[in-house]
């Protein structure tokens, strides 16, 4: 019984290395996402990480600012 299960009627390897296939290959692609997220965020904080009440207050009135803003805040 669970040789039959292991081997899925002689079907197995080819089963098996698809799924193996597939399950490194959405690894890779989260790792890979994961550090180009992390980068991204790493410059916008470099970039953006320091403002002033009075230069972030000045970002959150400008129209295309409160246009993101409002997008975000109804998602």
């Amino acid at each position: 019984m669970i040789n039959e299960l292991l081997f899925m009627n002689g079907y197995a390897v080819y089963v098996l290395s698809a799924f193996s296939f597939t399950l490194l290959s959405f690894l890779g692609l989260y790792l890979v996402t994961k550090m180009q997220f992390v980068k991204e965020q790493n410059k916008f904080v470099a970039k953006f990480g320091s403002l002033t009440a009075e230069q972030a207050n000045s970002a959150k009135s400008q129209r295309i600012n409160k246009e993101i803003l409002a997008n975000v805040t109804n998602n």
